[in-house]
């Protein structure tokens, strides 16, 4: 067990990690032109950044099917067994949880209505009033970060965390290595475990949240 003197915040990936899969790569797979594949695997690759690689990949979609696609991915999304429990126990124990996705407000928020209040909430939006779909970055990275994250998770914890905060950073894939990077403590699965071996940074895996709440349970905190 580990006994903490700082508060413990927690930083949560949405699209592959609160879900089971991802949600924009459903919805590409579903409705866009084979374009995609190459966008996605450069963001992968770090060849492109995150929001460049996001912005043209929605940029492939019609705004016109924007209440066909938002009814499929939230259709087809399934909630990580263990989160409704997860939140239950942060709750119980006072521990602040913010979702930071680089996913899109029109399916983050209707899916986690009812879990999650708005404003601890942090996700990209859609512009719908163009032919094509626009992306915007209302989170985008502060003076410290140039990697054009999209929503940069770096600078939201810069911004929520301080001093006397032990920051826990929950996430699957390249979009939570930075702000693995600033973590205390990383909670990760899929390939944010290939990204954290790379870096030669610590990590404890997890399937469901389930398996978080048992991580979370060895911190022992002393305010």
């Amino acid at each position: 067990m580990t006994t903490l003197k700082r508060q413990p915040v927690i930083f949560c990936d949405f699209d592959g990690t609160v879900t089971k899969s991802d949600n924009i790569i459903a919805a590409m797979k579903q409705f866009a032109p084979d374009e995609w594949v190459s966008l996605k695997d450069q963001v992968l690759s770090q060849q492109i950044s995150i929001q460049d690689g996001v912005g043209e990949m929605f940029a492939l979609l019609s705004s016109s099917k924007r209440e066909e696609i938002t009814n499929f991915i939230v259709q087809q999304a399934e909630i990580r067994e263990g989160f409704d429990r997860f939140i239950a126990y942060v709750k119980e124990q006072e521990i602040p949880l913010y979702i930071v996705s680089g996913g899109i407000d029109f399916f983050v928020k209707p899916l986690l209505k009812g879990r999650i209040e708005e404003e601890y909430i942090y996700c990209n939006r859609a512009d719908f009033s163009n032919e094509n779909i626009t992306i915007t970055w209302p989170h985008s990275c502060d003076e410290q970060c140039d990697n054009d994250c999209g929503c940069c998770k770096p600078s939201i914890i810069r911004k929520i965390a301080n001093d006397t905060s032990y920051k826990v950073v929950i996430g699957d894939s390249i979009t939570d290595l930075q702000a693995a990077k600033l973590a205390d403590k990383v909670i990760a699965r899929d390939f944010l475990i290939e990204k954290c071996e790379e870096n030669k940074l610590a990590y404890e895996s997890f399937e469901t949240f389930d398996d978080v709440i048992s991580i979370l349970q060895r911190l022992e905190v002393t305010v």
